[in-house]
């Protein structure tokens, strides 16, 4: 099945740089594991169907396991080259690869080439592109972190300088996590750990191709959830400059009973009981007595002083750090402040490429 028509492969950098739909066409099971981000999953084989090939190929041989993937693949050629054709769209161009560029890719590229799409293959696959992801993390960036007491509205304040074109990289946001016991509730499944450092790969050169002198992230532990940023980062991370915005405590609670509070008491109260040696005795009965009757700004303040401590121990490592009173504003407000007082720097207008984004 491979080695069909004119020679398409192509080397990692002009892959990346060629236009056209990325398409993994690896079994549901590797996509979901890991895959290029804004890569779209078109499967050669099943996740059985792939298992069985795997096993007639260790058992019986290379002959025996491209004679059982034809029979099994046949009855779908039709299906698949019109997903093709639809991910390819009007420009027909397709970037094509699976795990290690072979078979799998350039069957799927000669079948994009009947119906008539440009298709491109990955010189070694997804196994190539791991590889970038990560040198990407030992490679040496300008990070600087923006830190804050639990319900400060770091995110948002992060997301608010992300649209004045300030270069920030969202890493709760990447893993659909907030961070703490309570910072999956709400959010959609998170990515696998392999699958976030790609995304946070992607994030980082998407700001190194547009030249910023400064990329800032949420000051965070090294686990996001069940998400773990890279060590190499997390050392960076470490040595790096704080930004330390500062609220008033019931202007902190505000903020956590808006982002909570409408998660239900049943959800928040074993949230609540995942961290109860840590909080004592006192302080969790205090927050289960106050979900049970929906008293979330309660909950909120029972819980308030852990998560206080926990932060200002982390913030005491810091080696250079500076302290900005946004008291009373917004999200967009204390942007602006930010800005006008030249604490932060906004980079270019992203640039257009091939490539793709987070």
């Amino acid at each position: 099945m491979s080695g069909m028509g004119a020679d398409t492969t192509r080397d990692f950098d002009s892959f990346r740089q060629a236009q056209g739909q990325l398409v993994d066409v690896r079994s549901p099971a590797e996509f979901l594991q890991g895959h290029w981000p804004g890569s779209i999953n078109i499967p050669l084989f099943t996740d059985e169907q792939r298992a069985k090939v795997g096993t007639t190929y260790k058992q019986q041989g290379r002959d025996q396991a491209i004679e059982l993937g034809l029979e099994l693949v046949g009855p779908s050629l039709s299906a698949l080259a019109q997903a093709l054709g639809q991910a390819a769209g009007a420009e027909k161009r397709l970037r094509i690869y699976c795990w290690r560029g072979g078979m799998r890719s350039s069957s799927v590229a000669w079948l994009a080439g009947l119906v008539d799409q440009e298709a491109l293959v990955l010189e070694g696959g997804y196994k190539t592109y791991r590889r970038w992801v990560l040198e990407q993390f030992g490679q040496s960036w300008p990070v600087k972190l923006l830190g804050g007491r639990t319900g400060s509205g770091k995110t948002d304040l992060l997301l608010a300088l992300a649209e004045r074109n300030v270069a920030v990289v969202d890493l709760e946001g990447l893993a659909h996590h907030r961070g703490s016991s309570f910072g999956g509730l709400g959010l959609p499944d998170q990515p696998t750990t392999e699958q976030y450092e790609n995304r946070l790969a992607e994030a980082l050169d998407h700001h190194r191709r547009n030249g910023a002198e400064e990329i800032w992230l949420e000051a965070e532990s090294a686990q996001v959830g069940r998400c773990r940023i890279p060590r190499d980062l997390v050392s960076q991370m470490k040595s790096a400059v704080v930004l330390e915005i500062r609220r008033p405590a019931e202007e902190r609670v505000n903020q956590l009973v808006a982002v909570y509070g409408d998660q239900g008491s049943e959800a928040l109260a074993a949230a609540t009981q995942r961290i109860s040696r840590r909080l004592g005795p006192q302080r969790t009965e205090q927050a289960l007595g106050a979900i049970a009757c929906r008293d979330w700004h309660g909950a909120c303040r029972a819980m308030l002083d852990y998560y206080d401590r926990c932060y200002d121990r982390e913030l005491e490592r810091a080696d250079e750090r500076r302290s900005v009173d946004i008291a009373g504003m917004g999200a967009e407000a204390a942007a602006d402040h930010l800005l006008n007082e030249c604490l932060m720097r906004v980079v270019p207008k992203p640039k257009q490429s091939g490539s793709i984004a987070p």
